[in-house]
């Protein structure tokens, strides 16, 4: 009998649950301040210059406000070929792309419809996590180092 670790072969499942980052909202929000500071800080004149900042400022909250009440949603990645699922509906054509910790998933809800879009941020999904969807997605790129590997 082997005495090597037995290594399964199953697919992986992923369930996920989105929410909005909070950590995305504070950079909407410091976006607009640091727009407000940049525009008292130039040569504009005050007559534009402060509405011009306060609408900066403004426009920040008001993005940072927006993102917060977004629905949550469940998704499911089974792994084994099937669509994955998001809230119960298939997902069709859907498209999961990385930069760095960052995780972006587009997809359509039926044939011919319009695109929907969610962002995993690492406030939102941790490593372990992220690591299972990358499995989970059938993404090529799991393994870091694709050098290291066998062709």
């Amino acid at each position: 009998m082997s005495k090597s670790p037995r290594w399964s072969n199953g697919s992986v499942n992923c369930r996920l649950e989105w929410r909005p980052s909070r950590l995305l909202q504070a950079v909407l929000i410091l976006l607009g301040l640091l727009g407000a500071m940049s525009v008292l800080a130039s040569e504009m004149p005050g007559l534009f210059a402060w509405p011009l900042a306060v609408a900066s400022l403004g426009y920040g909250a008001w993005r940072a406000r927006r993102e917060g009440r977004l629905e949550r949603l469940a998704f499911w990645f089974p792994g084994n070929g099937r669509p994955p699922t998001v809230d119960g509906r298939p997902m069709l054509d859907a498209h999961l792309q990385w930069r760095g910790p960052l995780a972006f998933l587009r997809w359509r809800a039926c044939a011919g419809g319009r695109w929907r879009h969610a962002a995993w941020w690492p406030d939102t999904l941790p490593a372990p996590q992220r690591r299972e969807l990358r499995l989970a997605a059938g993404d090529g790129d799991a393994g870091r180092h694709r050098r290291d590997r066998a062709p």
